[in-house]
């Protein structure tokens, strides 16, 4: 297990680019209109439209495991909110909520 991002809401894609690179951050990866990765190395922030943002308006944090379903199976039967998993171009991922209503996303890429 990793963190993987932190997912921030992008409305206007192209603005938060030159944002955050202007900060110094380095694009990793751009996903056309609808995500792109900036880094600074070592933390990755996922810049994401309202159709990637996994709870709309709220930054999320994006947590990479290496077993999805054998992480949302420990959560749930501990007591957390675990929503169905659903695939992506890139990984499996579903939303997790933590004990005090914070949302995550788990994911695991594709091999």
């Amino acid at each position: 297990m990793r963190i993987g991002h932190v997912i921030v809401p992008a409305d206007d894609l192209d603005a938060q680019l030159a944002f955050y690179t202007s900060l110094g951050l380095k694009v990793r990866f751009r996903d056309g209109d609808r995500y792109a990765a900036v880094t600074d190395g070592t933390v990755t922030l996922g810049l994401a439209d309202a159709g990637q943002q996994p709870v709309a308006g709220r930054t999320v944090l994006s947590i990479q495991v290496d077993d999805l379903d054998a992480c949302l199976a420990q959560l749930a039967a501990a007591g957390a909110t675990v929503a169905t998993p659903i695939t992506g171009p890139h990984e499996r991922r579903a939303l997790v909520t933590d004990p005090t209503g914070n949302p995550l996303t788990l994911y695991q890429p594709h091999p």
